[in-house]
């Protein structure tokens, strides 16, 4: 399994629209066949700070998911919304 971490600051006066089209996305992130989860946390300080944790079966199928166009429509949209965005990916083996 490929699992991905994503932690967002958004720009304050963008949080609110980012918090909707990030929820939309991990509805439509769910449709693929290689994504087995998709969750959507808010920081404390509400939704200026967001953090993703993403399930894929491997690596390939998080490739297909950065090639959807659904995803690439999200990344259009909030790419000029977002502060900051740490991203950590691993690999874990089963058994």
């Amino acid at each position: 399994m490929y699992l991905v971490a994503v932690t967002f600051t958004i720009a304050g006066d963008r949080a609110e629209a980012f918090a909707a089209r990030v929820q939309q996305q991990a509805v439509d992130s769910l449709t693929e066949d290689g994504c087995q989860r998709f969750d959507v946390w808010f920081g404390p300080d509400g939704p200026s700070t967001v953090f993703l944790y993403e399930i894929y079966d491997d690596r390939a199928a998080f490739d297909v998911h950065l090639a959807s166009p659904h995803f690439k429509a999200f990344d259009a949209e909030v790419t000029p919304w977002i502060v900051d965005k740490k991203i950590e990916t691993s690999v874990l083996q089963n058994g």
